[in-house]
């Protein structure tokens, strides 16, 4: 059953990775993604929250247009110029450089860059760039000539999906009333999922036991505490 329910979701092979589902959470913004050589402006902003998968979803725009991938912090101090050589660039957390004066000087000068060589530019967020407060208005002004996409919180399809997944990379099965009871009480991180399913292999493992209920009970009772 456990097979099945894999076999019954939508999904693609993230390039060296684990495999990408494509739920209504995500689907809009993997069209995006697969969508980059026509993005105006040859750059995209791609914003959710913590554990939506933007991490990876970057990785796999990374495995389509080769590209390059960095933290917003660690842009400063490099040579813009030689960091738009590459294919393609990614900058992960640009929103968490807001307020730090030579970071958002530095992410403003790879964008004008990367715009200058035509290299693609995607940034991943946890929201739109007129949320960031922003010290610089150059840098804001190229912010938002961005595109967007945006990932919303795993759905029951999508977490089903990597729970399943994950649980089976580790030789678990999980039942479908098991799933029933996980669903409604887990947090909807796709990051909490593989924190969850590591605490029920150990939990179960301990018990010398098949996961069952009450084992995802104890492990949920803790990962909440």
């Amino acid at each position: 059953m456990a097979r099945q329910l894999v076999l019954d979701l939508p999904f693609r092979a993230a390039m060296g990775r684990d495999d990408f589902f494509v739920s209504a959470a995500n689907a809009a913004a993997v069209a995006g993604i697969d969508g980059w050589q026509g993005w105006p402006g040859a750059k995209m902003l791609l914003t959710g929250p913590e554990g939506s998968g933007k991490t990876h979803l970057a990785h796999v725009f990374a495995a389509q247009a080769g590209a390059r991938i960095v933290d917003a912090a660690a842009v400063a101090g490099r040579d813009p110029a030689e960091m738009a050589e590459a294919p393609a660039l990614v900058v992960e957390d640009a929103d968490r450089i807001a307020g730090n004066g030579p970071a958002e000087e530095a992410l403003f000068h790879l964008h004008n860059a990367a715009a200058h060589r035509g290299t693609p530019l995607l940034l991943t967020a946890r929201g739109p760039a007129r949320r960031w407060e922003l010290g610089l208005p150059d840098l804001q002004s190229r912010m938002d000539q961005a595109g967007m996409l945006s990932l919303d919180a795993p759905d029951d399809m999508l977490l089903t999906a990597v729970l399943v997944k994950l649980a089976a990379d580790r030789q678990l099965a999980l039942t479908p009333a098991l799933l029933s009871f996980v669903l409604p009480r887990i947090d909807r991180s796709l990051a909490h999922a593989q924190r969850f399913v590591a605490a029920l292999d150990a939990e179960a493992l301990a018990a010398k036991q098949k996961p069952g209920t009450k084992h995802a009970k104890a492990v949920l009772t803790r990962l909440a505490g």
